[in-house]
């Protein structure tokens, strides 16, 4: 990439975030005022910046606009599929993801390990919110009055000995999902099943999905799957996260 458009991509992050001046558009490049005004004049001549009446630059119409005619390409599904196979083929587990739609979350699709030991969770389904590492991941991300009408509900039922089943618990454990950036699942659904997962972000930095994989307690332990696996989640989230627009 040329040095021009990449300075070119790093002011339009920039103004995007909040209008700048000129001189804070050169001191955040590390450049002369007269470079960040020759890149900020040919941005505004295309309509993708432009110049405010108290003389800061902002984001333009035009770039709104394209990115408003390219929505359809930017499919949570498809731009997930490559990363998901690749961390499927990687790991040998099964992974998981699943979207927040509206008012629930559900499995968005699934990636089985190729020796066909396939666990349960069906595309278009409801993710079991109180057991789920995918849902904790979700849900530790969003306002708390969301996610309180998400979980608005959920009667936290036992399933297995390690189901959290109390709310003020499961309230707890989402502080920390929160804290360290991923859930875990550890045996709360089926005993003999256990995951780890971390949420995938949309441009806006709002999290929209969550990525997992699971694995037979008996193939992979927790401890297995969060030092052997989790390396290689995190980079396949912040991929899907980089392709829905996301920067740190």
């Amino acid at each position: 990439m040329s040095q021009t458009v990449r300075r070119a991509i790093d002011i339009l992050e920039y103004v995007a975030r909040s209008p700048r001046t000129q001189t804070e558009v050169g001191d955040h490049l590390g450049v002369h005022r007269s470079t960040a005004l020759r890149i900020l004049e040919s941005l505004t001549e295309g309509g993708l910046a432009r110049r405010l009446p108290d003389g800061r630059y902002a984001v333009g119409y035009r770039l709104a606009g394209l990115a408003h005619l390219a929505r359809e390409q930017f499919g949570l599904r498809d731009i997930a599929a490559g990363p998901l196979r690749a961390l499927g083929t990687a790991c040998g587990h099964t992974v998981h993801l699943a979207a927040l739609e509206d008012e629930r979350i559900v499995y968005a699709d699934k990636v089985d390990p190729a020796d066909g030991v396939r666990l349960y969770a069906e595309i278009g389904r409801p993710v079991p919110l109180h057991t789920a590492g995918v849902a904790k991941a979700i849900l530790a991300h969003l306002p708390p009055e969301r996610a309180e009408l998400l979980l608005a509900d959920c009667d936290f039922a036992p399933r297995t000995d390690t189901t959290i089943t109390d709310r003020g618990a499961y309230r707890a454990a989402l502080e920390t999902v929160r804290g360290r950036g991923w859930a875990v699942d550890d045996g709360e659904y089926e005993s003999y099943v256990n995951c780890v997962a971390v949420p995938v972000r949309d441009c806006g930095g709002e999290v929209v999905a969550a990525v997992s994989v699971t694995a037979l307690k008996a193939r992979a332990g927790l401890d297995a799957l969060i030092r052997d696996v989790l390396p290689d989640l995190l980079t396949t989230t912040e991929t899907i996260s980089r392709e829905l627009g996301w920067r740190p």
